[in-house]
């Protein structure tokens, strides 16, 4: 018994030192990953000590250690708040949504395009349809704002077309939803379809050749190679959006808000920014960003866990 255990010993004293031996003689590879091993200590992890001040009643002066244990005082606080409901349900209803209308749009573009066999017109639209993404957050909501102010060129086109008066899209709750997922699909839907024109170009071109052969139209070829080409390329991108569902992006929301459209527009985001940063609510806007990733965490699970079982493909 002794001589198995100094042999194993043995085996895992040479195991390190070859496994030291072969970082010594690749270092050059450890010092590139070296930044982004850093950057996700500092930015992702080390901050996640803070999270416990979502139990806690945070002082500033006590600091993180010295300040009074509360439990879940803050998250009852935030589940019976009279504006739950309503902030959590914009958040769900433009994640939800935005989802169904944004997913399946970068597919179809990308379908299209592959079958454009004019060179010239297949770039000038990729072209066209790409240089929206690039365009910050801060301008596209500027071009929002002038698009669909009283004067702006929409409600012009409106008085002009129909002789009605012009619509006051931003003051309107009821318009807030589609603005925010049609601007989503002008700016991301041809960016989105970079990742399965890559896919597509996967595709052994002798299938397509042996589908013609067998008479098969465009169609045919496009249900039976092209998509299922992409099927999973696009379950990886279904489960990362699903695992997000909650995280709509701040930026957008909080510059198209207005006082008269905040029955739509509050989300998770802005709740928490106005919370936490201006009302100093650090407890109590941590606990509403807690559960928004622990929502956000279960999903991806949940989906991940489907997808693997329906389709055999997953994330992990």
């Amino acid at each position: 018994m002794e001589t198995f255990q100094n042999d194993l010993k043995v085996r895992q004293i040479q195991l390190k030192s070859r496994r030291l031996k072969a970082i010594a003689n690749n270092y050059q590879l450890y010092l590139f990953l070296l930044p982004t091993i850093l950057y996700f200590a500092i930015f992702a992890y080390w901050p996640m000590y803070g999270v416990i001040i979502a139990f806690k009643d945070f002082s500033v002066t006590k600091g993180i250690l010295g300040s009074p244990w509360v439990g879940f005082e803050h998250f009852e606080r935030f589940f019976t708040s009279y504006n739950f409901k309503e902030v959590v349900g914009n958040t769900l209803g433009l994640s939800v949504f935005g989802l169904i209308v944004t997913f399946p749009l970068p597919i179809i573009l990308a379908l299209m395009l592959n079958q454009v066999s004019n060179l010239r017109f297949k770039k000038f639209v990729q072209t066209t349809v790409y240089a929206p993404f690039f365009i910050s957050t801060v301008v596209l909501s500027g071009m929002i704002l002038v698009f669909l102010s009283q004067t702006g060129i929409i409600n012009q086109a409106i008085v002009h077309l129909t002789g009605n008066d012009p619509i006051l899209f931003m003051s309107e709750p009821g318009y807030f939803k589609a603005i925010y997922i049609l601007s989503d699909v002008w700016q991301g839907t041809g960016f989105s379809a970079i990742v399965y024109l890559a896919a597509l170009a996967g595709v052994n071109p002798e299938i397509h050749e042996a589908a013609i052969v067998d008479g098969a139209t465009k169609w045919q070829r496009i249900l039976n190679v092209d998509l299922p080409s992409i099927m999973p390329t696009a379950i990886i991108l279904l489960i990362l959006a699903v695992g997000n569902v909650m995280g709509v992006g701040f930026e957008k929301a909080y510059l198209l808000q207005t006082p008269t459209n905040l029955p739509s527009s509050e989300i998770i985001s802005t709740y928490v920014y106005k919370v936490g940063l201006k009302q100093s609510q650090y407890s109590f806007s941590a606990a509403v960003g807690l559960f928004n990733s622990v929502i956000n965490l279960v999903l991806l699970l949940a989906v991940n866990k489907a997808a693997k079982k329906l389709s055999n493909t997953s994330l992990f």
